[in-house]
């Protein structure tokens, strides 16, 4: 099984987690319930869905997972820019965070379309994208640290 830990796509959301959450520590008390919570659990769910499809055994599943994580992702996007809008959110801030969606989102994608092409069960193992058409090096570097 694949270590989710080790996908340069999880490191990155999770990064963007943690970037969420100090930035929403800011808003105001009243906002707890509603925009700060929902921007966070947006946030959270996005490493989470790829941590769950990373686990599972057949490539459609993983995809499935995946595309739940690109969604959670833009409704990240849509409440930062609200947050933004509001005022509880500087513009710098909401270009910083915009900025570390952007690899995010291009890794998710590009993840999930090797996961959709490979017609084998995704066991964790850079073979499979290997079978999708990619060399071992393009599939490490797109997935894993070095």
């Amino acid at each position: 099984m694949q270590n989710f830990r080790n996908l340069v796509v999880w490191q990155r959301a999770h990064e963007l987690v943690l970037e969420v959450y100090r930035s929403s520590a800011r808003f105001p008390t009243e906002e707890r319930f509603g925009v700060t919570s929902q921007l966070r659990r947006a946030s959270v769910s996005v490493p989470a869905n790829i941590a769950e499809g990373a686990r599972r055994r057949s490539g459609k599943d993983y995809a499935h997972f995946l595309n739940i994580a690109q969604a959670s992702l833009a409704e990240v996007e849509y409440l930062l820019l609200l947050s933004r809008d509001l005022g509880y959110l500087q513009v710098p801030t909401h270009q910083e965070l915009e900025a570390r969606m952007r690899p995010v989102a291009g890794m998710l994608e590009a993840l999930r379309r090797r996961v959709e092409a490979s017609r084998t069960d995704h066991l964790g193992r850079v073979s499979v994208f290997i079978l999708a058409g990619l060399s071992l090096a393009a599939s490490a570097a797109l997935l894993f640290t070095v």
